[in-house]
């Protein structure tokens, strides 16, 4: 089995799980010797009955994922850029190792007799580009055939470097017909993470909350949430079922930042700095750029509610998600250990949530 991007977020996850299994597993990075970026893959990997081999690869090297793909028939394309604020060049950044990192990938597969199946790491932005979309559609919630079509390079860049390269995958898949194409479609990924070397966009918003950054209020802002452990479980059961095929939402729920903040609240006390209150709509639109959100980008997403259908991925992958609330609190408890959020005022109500 190949997974690219092995150390990322919810590849760590998923590499864990295909070790447990007792799979031979090879991961492709930046650099096996960097033992703050691998060093959790190689711990676990001496626990656990599989086998993990690391390999260099970059996703811009047309050749550069041939050697690790050797012998594997299945193939967890996860590796991709994940940048939200402040891109500084979109094309560079996001959108050209975003797609040809897909390219190469899958070039790669139609030259590795092995290959039977590539299980490609989406997103719902592929799915959707900004919030606003849903009055658009007949549906009352966004499933899998919906597909982002207002995101652009100067516009949710990211978004469209993911849509972007899905639509390139599918366009491969159909160009032969030896290896098979599934797709899981992430909402925003949160719950506890295997290292802590990590700036996936759901751990950023989790610790702005929790050290602050809206502590005199959050905008109107609604996240679809679904665990780290749910989505390597989505990825795992892609791959390994044989009639899977198509696209897969992972999403849990729906949950706005003030929902989150008192669900943190109910469980670890008063005393973080987390809101209270919704701010006025204009008001987060005019500070939005602040947090590195243009305003262009606000307008279209706060006060516009989010809603997912998810009975694909329960039916066809035999996902039961786990519940938002376990989610969120894991995940904050991860990042008050790793000290990534700042340690509580000392009161009664803040040492009730700690036990």
């Amino acid at each position: 089995m190949l997974v690219t991007g092995a150390n990322g977020y919810v590849a760590s996850w998923l590499v864990k799980r295909l070790l447990e299994r007792g799979f031979d597993v090879h991961g492709t990075v930046r650099d096996p010797r960097d033992p703050s970026k691998t060093g959790h893959l190689r711990a676990m990997a001496r626990d656990l009955p599989g086998t993990l081999s690391l390999f260099r690869a970059d996703l811009l090297d047309p050749g550069g994922f041939d050697g690790a793909m050797a012998g594997c028939p299945l193939v967890f394309h996860t590796a991709s850029p994940l940048i939200v604020r402040d891109v500084d060049d979109p094309v560079r950044d996001l959108i050209e190792p975003a797609t040809r990192g897909t390219r190469h990938v899958l070039e790669a597969a139609d030259r590795t007799q092995a290959v039977q199946r590539v299980v490609l790491t989406s997103s719902i932005v592929a799915i959707y580009g900004d919030a606003v979309d849903l009055e658009q559609i007949e549906a009352n919630r966004f499933d899998e055939s919906h597909w982002n079509t207002t995101s652009h390079e100067g516009h949710q860049p990211y978004s469209y470097s993911k849509a972007l390269s899905e639509r390139l995958a599918w366009k491969m898949v159909a160009e032969q017909a030896r290896w098979d194409l599934v797709v899981v479609n992430p909402g925003l990924v949160l719950g506890p993470g295997l290292s802590r070397n990590t700036n996936a966009e759901g751990v950023l918003i989790m610790r702005d909350l929790g050290n602050g950054a809206h502590r005199v209020g959050a905008p109107e802002l609604d996240f679809a949430i679904v665990d780290v452990r749910d989505v390597a479980e989505g990825h795992l059961q892609a791959g390994l079922i044989p009639e899977a095929e198509g696209r897969h939402i992972l999403v849990s729920e729906t949950r706005s930042l003030i929902e989150i903040a008192a669900t943190l609240r109910d469980r670890f006390g008063d005393g973080f700095p987390l809101p209270r209150r919704t701010v006025p709509n204009p008001m987060a639109i005019g500070y939005a750029p602040l947090g590195g959100i243009p305003r262009a980008v606000a307008k279209r997403n706060v006060g516009y509610p989010l809603r997912f259908e998810n009975a694909r991925a329960r039916t066809r992958l035999g996902i039961t998600f786990r519940p938002v609330e376990e989610t969120v609190t894991s995940h904050f408890q991860q990042l008050l250990n790793d000290g990534l959020v700042s340690a509580p005022r000392r009161s009664g109500s803040a040492a009730r949530g700690r036990g």
